[in-house]
């Protein structure tokens, strides 16, 4: 029997509604990484949280805090950007507040910190809920038996908005002369596109954001369209990456959604978490 051409068209039409709701799907997601080394004693768990921007995520943050405590996180590590230049602090003190009061937080600076001229007023509001700023330095963390180091990174638009701040290679220098060698190591810095550097101190496990999925996708074709810093189809959007000697970077798709001028297509926002066992 033939199919009569209006009827092509409504399935045409109906194909066409569907891969658009799939493309805009702006819905937030849980990603799973497994990370193994024999410097850890029992699994841990870690939430990635980067680039909320101070976007919303329903009714007094809740499907965001919900989504992290179904999770359980031993620590929770907040990539930069959490804070934005131009959306008003309100929704990521909500999701903050409620996460600091059941997990340890730390955090590094991303661009849009600094880039709000407030940066020092953030960090304050930080330090006051119990998060504890790691730009420049390296901490240890016990943990299910485990002792890890944990270091971070200021971005590096600190030196150029408040005028301070000794440099990426130099707080690197520092967070290694603090670590110990038979720990799991941990960098937590907002810019993948200096991997080269990290990878000169050798670290574990690196931990970025910044790359916003690379914005536009084509899944298992096109891994972003495009990234700051990196530019257009951009090396690391947002996966798991391996490298020589050990070292594996992750690279979080963000939680970015009405702060973006660029709508994100087949890229929806991401809670990162990475368990680690022996």
């Amino acid at each position: 029997m033939k199919i009569q051409k209006k009827h092509i068209k409504y399935i045409i039409l109906v194909l066409l509604i569907v891969l658009a709701l799939l493309a805009f799907d702006v819905r937030l997601k849980t990603v799973h990484y497994t990370i193994t080394s024999d410097k850890i004693n029992k699994p841990m768990r870690i939430a990635l949280i980067t680039d909320l921007h101070s976007c919303r995520y329903g009714a007094g943050q809740k499907t965001l805090i919900d989504a992290v405590n179904r999770e359980k996180p031993d620590i929770v590590l907040l990539g930069g950007d959490i804070f934005d230049d131009e959306i008003p602090d309100e929704n990521t003190k909500v999701f903050l507040t409620a996460i600091a009061k059941d997990y340890p937080c730390y955090y590094v600076t991303g661009n849009h910190e600094y880039w709000s001229m407030r940066s020092d007023e953030m960090l304050a509001w930080l330090d006051e809920h119990g998060i504890k700023d790691i730009g420049g330095k390296c901490v240890r963390v016990s943990q299910n038996s485990n002792e890890i180091t944990l270091s971070g990174v200021n971005d590096p638009d600190q030196a150029r908005y408040t005028g301070r701040g000794i440099g990426m290679r130099a707080e690197l220098d520092k967070t290694r002369d603090a670590r110990h060698a038979d720990e799991f190591s941990i960098l937590l810095a907002h810019r993948p596109s200096f991997v080269n550097i990290y990878l000169d101190y050798g670290f574990d496990l690196i931990l970025t954001g910044h790359a916003h999925g690379g914005q536009w996708r084509i899944p298992g074709i096109l891994n972003g369209t495009f990234a700051p810093d990196e530019g257009f189809f951009p090396k690391y959007a947002g996966g798991l990456y391996s490298f020589d000697h050990g070292t594996e970077m992750i690279v979080s798709r963000g939680l970015a959604r009405e702060s973006t001028r660029v709508p994100r297509i087949f890229n929806r926002p991401e809670l990162v978490i990475i368990k680690i066992s022996r």
